[in-house]
């Protein structure tokens, strides 16, 4: 994998240059508004100024600019993506955040959204120092560890799949995570196709050889322990059940799943949540060769059920069941598994709300909470039992998909719980991975949607375990 973004547009004190005041002030505070602006108010005025929610002005004095206002409806002061206008509005140099009345939760959300909103991706950019900056201290370091997983994520979700095939992800992912201390192995080859059969037949079809990263970490002995596991389908051709060509463009980011969770882990780590961490990344690519699955095929699982194979290109779910069958014997308190399975949930939800399914409403209703908290909401769906019939094969145990043309979703969300005991309390999200277009705090290209929200359930784990 090419490493493309440069370092987090962040500084010390100590290292920054001429340092302007970035004023971050409610909308309804107009006393301190007021002050602010007094000695240029006819400066102003000629601009059109008004207050409003996202209104941001540069502030003239003796060295041009001497600072800058934003100013914040507090109804969403909570979401990082309002204050990613501040990546592009701020002109070059060191700033730091002055808040007023404002909690100083504002400040690490405004440091998150600052950060979504400089990212760029581009395959030639690699060591371009950042132009605009904000001065942070230790206290930030929360913000930096969440914007640091964000901006992985992005990355490797933007990367093109000729640069980023399944070993290359199994090694990104066991050098982000061996640096922070979890114990990482990667299975591969004969063991790979010995105990992820099923996994391993989506990847029989490439030449570029099909991985599995399991990866743990714990913050101390007894601390909850949940299970993290994300499909890594670097590109999916659909197999023989072809894609378009209008369906393969954004194909490379079908290991979006992968890239959420291992941000997830590197994020939790980076900041000691108390969790005992597990992680399982399928990484595979679905190609057309004489090797590859074909549609009516049967395949044996890990969990020992047999597969019929009604579409190859519903390969995400195939990936995902031998992992989960495998983290289901470890017995942890939570699995959460994520994956850009399914069309049919963006044609529910569309591409900005991640669709959740849950055996267990504690573990749905804390990531949902978690999610409003942080503004990067989900939305659950439900586990519909009349439709797993719908899953039934003649010739298997199961097929991978139905022959109805309706609840994609769900379908797909219960070919996977058949994989989960019924004791193991799961979660399971349905995400697009992606940003179709350019907003502030949310640049065209790959997105890690649900990164705050898993992040906030695990750290609110002690009340979502207490007895």
């Amino acid at each position: 994998m090419m490493k493309n973004t440069p370092e987090l547009p962040f500084v010390s004190l100590s290292d920054a240059s001429f340092v302007r005041d970035l004023h971050i002030v409610s909308i309804q505070n107009d006393l301190v508004i007021k002050n602010l602006t007094a000695p240029f108010s006819e400066f102003l005025a000629g601009q059109g100024f008004s207050v409003s929610a996202g209104s941001f002005v540069l502030i003239p004095g003796g060295n041009g600019v001497d600072g800058a206002l934003f100013c914040i409806d507090p109804s969403e002061q909570n979401d990082p993506t309002v204050f990613g206008k501040l990546g592009s509005a701020l002109p070059k140099g060191d700033w730091r955040i002055v808040l007023h009345d404002l909690d100083e939760v504002v400040r690490q959300t405004a440091l998150i959204g600052f950060g979504m909103g400089v990212y760029r991706y581009h395959v030639a950019e690699r060591t371009e120092s950042q132009k605009v900056r904000i001065v942070i201290s230790e206290v930030d370091s929360k913000a930096v560890s969440v914007l640091r997983a964000n901006w992985l994520g992005r990355d490797l979700i933007n990367t093109p799949a000729n640069l980023l095939g399944p070993q290359e992800l199994a090694q990104c992912a066991q050098d982000e995570l061996v640096a922070r201390g979890a114990e990482v192995s990667v299975v591969q080859g004969d063991d790979l196709e010995k105990e992820y059969p099923c996994l391993a037949a989506v990847g029989a079809g490439s030449d570029r050889a099909s991985a599995v990263v399991i990866a743990r970490w714990k913050a101390r002995e007894g601390a909850p322990r949940i299970s993290l596991v994300g499909k890594g389908v670097c590109f999916d051709t659909g197999g023989y059940d072809l894609k378009p060509a209008s369906g393969m463009l954004r194909m490379k980011k079908d290991m979006g799943g992968a890239a959420l969770m291992l941000s997830v882990m590197a994020a939790a780590i980076d900041m000691q949540l108390d969790v005992d961490l597990e992680l399982r990344l399928g990484c595979v690519e679905n190609s057309v060769s004489g090797h590859a699955m074909r549609p009516g095929d049967v395949l044996l699982t890990r969990s020992g059920r047999y597969v019929e194979v009604g579409n190859t290109d519903a390969e995400g779910r195939l990936v995902l069941c031998d992992l989960l069958a495998e983290a289901s014997e470890s017995h942890p308190d939570y699995i959460i598994d994520a994956a850009t399975l399914t069309g049919a949930a963006r044609v529910a939800l569309g591409p900005d709300l991640p669709a959740l399914f849950s055996n267990d409403d504690v573990l749905a209703d804390c990531l949902l909470k978690a999610g409003e908290k942080a503004a990067d909401p989900l939305w659950r769906l439900p586990l519909w039992k009349k439709y797993d019939q719908w899953l039934d094969s003649k010739i298997a145990d199961l097929n991978n998909v139905t022959s109805k043309p309706m609840a994609g979703a769900i379908t797909a969300a219960l070919y996977l719980q058949r994989f989960i005991p019924e004791s193991q309390k799961w979660a399971h999200i349905d995400t697009y991975g992606w940003n179709d277009s350019t907003t502030y705090g949310r640049p065209e290209g790959g997105e890690t949607l649900a990164l705050h929200a898993v992040l906030g359930m695990i750290s609110d784990i002690k009340p979502v375990f207490a007895k």
